[in-house]
């Protein structure tokens, strides 16, 4: 019987609703792991995640080609927003900002972008999100309107 084979590699980014600096560094792992489950649930495989305290990047092998990216996004922030007010992670209420960013790689750039993602909370130190993210859409020649981009404050 033939089959289908695909090796697509995407990194997602999307923010905490009001880009507030919501994630508490004594949850990242927990949440990450939550998030790393939804994906295997999804029958994807997760290479790279890191939740910052305002972003999160996940870079994954996009394996299950029966569910789009949107709808992968729409769970993942859904189950993680849930999972994250129900163990009361934060203070108030917890939501993502809608929209996010996709961008695929080649297997050449695995190892260049997993590291990228895992050394996040020392790029941060050097460089704003906002610097991060229009630097993504820039390279990878996204067109964008400004008022359509996250809501940065730095």
């Amino acid at each position: 019987m033939p089959n289908t084979y695909t090796q697509i590699y995407i990194q997602l980014v999307f923010a905490t609703k009001g880009r507030e600096n919501k994630i508490r560094s004594e949850f990242r792992e927990e949440i990450e792991k939550y998030i790393t489950g939804i994906f295997t649930n999804k029958e994807q495989k997760i290479i790279a995640i890191y939740l910052n305290p305002d972003h999160i990047h996940v870079f994954f092998s996009y394996k299950n080609l029966k569910i789009g990216i949107p709808d992968l996004v729409k769970v993942v922030k859904t189950e993680a927003t849930n999972f994250i007010n129900t163990k009361k992670m934060v203070q108030g209420k917890f939501y993502w900002q809608e929209g996010y960013g996709a961008f695929s790689y080649s297997k050449s750039q695995k190892d260049a972008v997993t590291k990228y993602i895992v050394n996040q909370e020392e790029h941060h130190k050097k460089r704003s999100f906002r610097e991060e993210y229009l630097d993504l859409l820039n390279k990878f020649e996204i067109d964008f309107k400004e008022e359509y981009l996250f809501e940065f404050y730095d």
